[in-house]
């Protein structure tokens, strides 16, 4: 008898985003199927479909998860707005990085644009849902100009992401320290 337990569940899951992940590497983001996928994943279509119900839904949670682990993953090294700009420039840095996400940006400009320029993701909202809530908190010791908070961590989600997306054109006169360092020093000036 199968088990279904949480954990389970989760492995699957883990195991689908996984699978889309070495899909998109293979094979580019317009030749991802589900099929491709549940193969790769070793499990059924069926099991792929009743967690989402397209390749690009699944291409979209692998994003969000990627996008969640940078953040989680980047130094924590306290409050206020020296702690969270280091945190934000390190989230950038390893999301430059990451394969699947510039993958992506660079192949599949179509899927991209949805994210850059019609609506917020759900890796975007989740990214100014915790900046909102650290900003607060730097704002409550003094770190950060008064502002609402929301408002400031969406402005920083701009700045952090059009880095991201622009690293590649400048890369000739902005190297990734020099990259690093300028917007480090364009996000501490904007919250100061």
């Amino acid at each position: 008898m199968l088990s279904t337990s949480n954990d389970e569940q989760v492995d699957v899951g883990e195991r689908i985003l996984e699978a889309a992940a070495s899909c998109l590497l293979a094979l580019g983001v317009e030749r991802v199927t589900l099929a491709a996928i549940a193969r790769r994943a070793g499990v059924s279509r069926p099991t792929v479909y009743r967690r989402w119900p397209d390749s690009r839904s699944v291409i979209a949670a692998l994003l969000t998860a990627r996008v969640t682990d940078a953040w989680v993953q980047a130094p924590d090294s306290g409050t206020g707005r020296v702690a969270l700009v280091t945190r934000m420039v390190a989230v950038a840095a390893r999301l430059r990085r990451d394969e699947v996400v510039m993958q992506v940006l660079y192949h599949a400009p179509d899927l991209a644009m949805v994210y850059i320029a019609e609506r917020l993701g759900s890796s975007q909202r989740r990214l100014i849902d915790v900046a909102e809530v650290e900003l607060a908190a730097a704002q409550a010791d003094g770190s950060v100009r008064s502002g609402d908070p929301r408002q400031l961590a969406a402005m920083c989600l701009l700045i952090t992401q059009s880095t991201i997306q622009s690293a590649q054109v400048v890369a000739p006169i902005l190297g990734e320290d020099a990259l690093a360092a300028e917007l480090t020093y364009t996000l501490n000036r904007y919250l100061s």
